[in-house]
């Protein structure tokens, strides 16, 4: 007989769902693996979100053998600041933030300076593998560096960020914004100690956040309020998020978005195996029944 008090039958009872029924249910039937190489690599998903007219950071450059990392000071001399990401990442791993230059070198995202041969190094590694998915030979894409809306101005920490809209069939289903904080180095990754703050779909506010799988109200670095804050554009957000999923092929989807403060929302890149922390983030106010 099935015991309904177990922690685990327990959570299905609240409709929450795991990794495996999300692989099961999910993944397997709505995402073809043919069409995982349209999300896994940002180069070709960049590529088609702008043939599809969706809004996307500039691409300045690519980086696809080693010898041309001799070339990578006049390719990044014009741009003051820009973003060095690997084409095959996952987890926000390999990505480096350049907010300026000093006497000569480049600042980071934490202030660190690094020279010529510190970035060099960095998109050596990229294209080695260090940061891809399996390890596999990389690209090394350089592109525009997201100015974050004022809107986050005092509820992230450094880094940019950005809002992961679950997307089934083409309809979103579940909301959140992930905010860096000094621990996630100003990434906004959950796993890496970013905020997860549950957004309501049908009117863009968020209400309180987690961190490290517990409920928060403030943003431990900078004291913001998490909550009752509208994310700006939101049916413009959630449109172009059912776009993706029309030129993906995918019917279960991650997108992040972004909001620059020039340009607006863009979409950053897909998942075809989103995570499920945004569970958390919503406590369960946006129920994942409805995917069914």
């Amino acid at each position: 007989m099935e015991r309904a008090w177990l922690p685990w039958n327990r959570l299905r009872q609240l409709g929450v769902m795991g990794l495996n029924e999300r692989n099961a249910d999910f993944i397997l039937p709505y995402n073809s693996r043919r069409n995982f190489p349209l999300v896994d690599n940002k180069l070709l998903t960049k590529a088609l979100a702008v043939e599809a007219g969706i809004a996307v950071p500039e691409l300045f450059g690519v980086v696809e053998m080693v010898h041309q990392i001799e070339t990578l000071e006049a390719l990044l001399a014009p741009h003051d600041d820009f973003v060095i990401k690997p084409a095959h990442g996952a987890g926000g791993e390999g990505i480096l933030v350049i907010t300026g230059r000093h006497r000569g070198r480049y600042r980071k995202a934490n202030g660190v300076l690094a020279d010529e041969e510190d970035v060099g190094h960095h998109v050596s590694n990229i294209l080695g593998g260090l940061y891809s998915l399996a390890g596999r030979p990389d690209k090394a894409l350089i592109e525009y560096r997201v100015k974050f809306d004022p809107i986050f101005e005092n509820i992230s920490f450094q880094g940019v960020p950005d809002i992961r809209i679950l997307v089934f069939r083409g309809i979103p289903v579940m909301a959140m914004i992930r905010l860096p904080t000094r621990l996630s180095d100003g990434r906004a990754n959950l796993h890496q100690g970013a905020i997860g703050v549950g957004i309501d779909l049908a009117s863009g506010r968020t209400f309180s956040g987690v961190w490290h799988d517990r409920p928060i109200d403030q943003h431990p670095d900078t004291g913001g309020n998490l909550a009752g804050r509208i994310i700006p554009y939101w049916d413009e957000i959630l449109a172009m998020t059912a776009q993706c999923h029309n030129f993906s092929g995918l019917g279960f989807i991650g997108v992040d978005i972004v909001l620059d403060e020039h340009f607006g929302p863009m979409m950053l890149e897909m998942n075809a195996r989103p995570g499920l922390t945004i569970q958390l983030a919503n406590q369960m106010r946006q129920n994942v029944a409805l995917f069914y």
